[in-house]
């Protein structure tokens, strides 16, 4: 795991992250929201989307790691993010997507404590 230095790629979570007030921006795996409504108390997914963009503007840390489990080779990549929620350290493993490569969004496939 290492963090990325692609000004690109920082440049199209930062597009997708800045939208966090709007739908469709910052999307969930089902399984991913549960343990955020279930784990978070007082968190909506949304709060969440903004505190990733927050880590995100403050220039915290990504880390681009490549993808070898099977189930989901079909992402070169996915990108995680350790962020404080609360009193916690809350590990975010998510994808950039780029249906519209001029508007990337933002999925979230796990979240749990770091």
């Amino acid at each position: 795991m290492a963090p990325f230095a692609d000004p690109a790629i920082l440049a199209k979570f930062r597009h997708a992250l800045e939208q966090w007030r709007f739908t469709g921006y910052v999307t969930w795996k089902a399984f991913a929201r549960q343990w955020a409504e279930r784990n978070l108390e007082g968190w909506t997914t949304r709060a969440i989307a903004e505190a990733i963009f927050q880590h995100v503007d403050v220039g915290g840390r990504i880390d681009q790691v490549r993808e070898t489990r099977p189930e989901w080779t079909d992402d070169a990549y996915h990108y995680d993010f350790r962020i404080q929620i609360g009193n916690r350290l809350i590990y975010i493993e998510t994808l950039l997507v780029e249906d519209d490569p001029s508007d990337p969004t933002v999925h979230v496939v796990s979240i749990h404590d770091a």
